[in-house]
C-alpha cells in the first residue's frame, strides 16, 4: 500500500501504521496523518493526532481498530486536534498534550524527555517548538533493539515541502534548534504529520537546515536591496519567486518569522 491511501490503515514500520484523513489542502498537503502505534502482540494502540473535527468517518475507523491505550497530541492546530472529543466519546481514551486545553482524563501534560510505556511500546517525548510553541515529536524505539527506530515529527518535518512558522506563536530560532535536536537522533525513519514517510531524519533535518539558511540569506539580500523598512509582502515577492503565488499569503508568515529572527 502506497501513500496516499485514504481511509486505509497503511503499515509503515513494524509498530507504526498511518490512517490518512481525507482533508487535503494547501496547508495539509494530501491530508493529516493519524498515526496508530502498536507493539507486537499488544491488543491496544496509541493514537497520535486524531485529525480534524469534521471527518466523522475518520474517527469511526480509528475507534474500530480496538482498545486505545492513549492519545498523544503533537501540537495545537485544528487539523490534528479537532477530532479529540469524538474519539474520546467512542473509546474513553486518555489524551495527553503539552497544552492543557487538549488534556482529557488523568494523564497530565507531556514533558520533554518523558518516556511513555504504552501498547507494548517505549515512546520518548521530544520538545520541538518552532512551528508552534507547543510542538513535540515522539521518538519510537525499535522493538527488537537492533534498528534505528522512528520519530513522529508532526509538522516540524513534513513528508514533502517545508514547514510554515505559525504567525501566532511560532519562532524561527526555536525551529532551527528543534531541527538540530532531530538531526541528533541519527538515522531514524521519519513519520510526519503530512505527506509520505521518509527514510532518515538526520539527512532530512540537514536538508531543512540548509534550506532555512538559504532563505535567511535571501531575506538579508532583499533587505539590502529594498531597504530596512521593506514590508513583509515586498520581501515575499522578492524572495519567493520559486513558489506558487497562491502560497504567498502563507509565505508571509515565514518571512515575518525570518525578519523577527534577523532583527533579534
Amino acid at each position: 500500500m502506497e501513500h496516499p491511501a485514504y481511509g486505509q490503515l497503511r503499515p509503515v514500520t513494524e509498530t507504526a501504521s498511518v490512517l490518512l484523513c481525507d482533508n487535503p489542502g494547501k496547508m495539509t498537503l494530501e491530508g493529516t496523518n493519524t498515526w496508530v502505534l502498536r507493539g507486537p502482540g499488544s491488543t491496544e494502540s496509541v493514537i497520535v493526532d486524531p485529525g480534524p473535527e469534521d471527518r466523522a468517518e475518520h474517527i469511526e475507523k480509528l475507534s474500530a481498530l480496538g482498545p486505545v491505550a492513549l492519545v498523544l497530541i503533537s501540537h495545537r492546530h485544528d487539523d490534528h486536534t479537532g477530532g479529540i472529543d469524538a474519539l474520546v466519546r467512542a473509546t474513553g481514551a486518555v489524551v495527553r498534550s503539552v497544552g492543557s486545553g487538549f488534556l482529557r482524563g488523568l494523564g497530565g501534560p507531556l514533558r520533554d524527555g518523558e518516556v511513555i510505556d504504552a501498547a507494548g511500546l517505549r515512546i520518548t517525548v521530544l520538545a520541538t517548538p518552532g512551528h508552534t510553541a507547543d510542538s513535540v515529536s515522539f521518538v519510537l524505539d525499535d522493538v527488537r533493539g537492533d534498528g534505528p527506530g522512528a520519530v513522529l515529527t508532526a509538522d516540524t518535518v513534513l513528508g514533502r515541502g517545508t514547514t510554515v512558522i505559525d504567525k501566532e506563536d511560532g519562532d524561527l530560532g526555536d525551529y532551527l534548534e528543534s531541527l538540530r535536536r532531530l538531526q541528533g537522533l541519527g538515522h531514524r525513519r521519519v513519520l510526519p504529520g503530512h505527506g509520505p514517510d521518509l527514510d532518515d531524519i538526520a539527512a532530512v533535518s540537514a536538508t531543512y537546515l540548509a534550506h532555512r539558511e538559504q532563505r535567511l540569506e535571501q531575506v538579508r539580500e532583499a533587505i539590502r536591496e529594498l531597504g530596512d523598512d521593506a514590508s513583509t509582502r515586498a520581501v515575499v515577492e522578492h524572495v519567493y519567486t520559486d513558489v506558487d503565488e497562491n502560497l504567498w499569503d502563507v509565505a508571509e508568515w515565514s518571512v515575518q518569522a525570518q525578519l523577527n529572527y534577523l532583527r533579534r
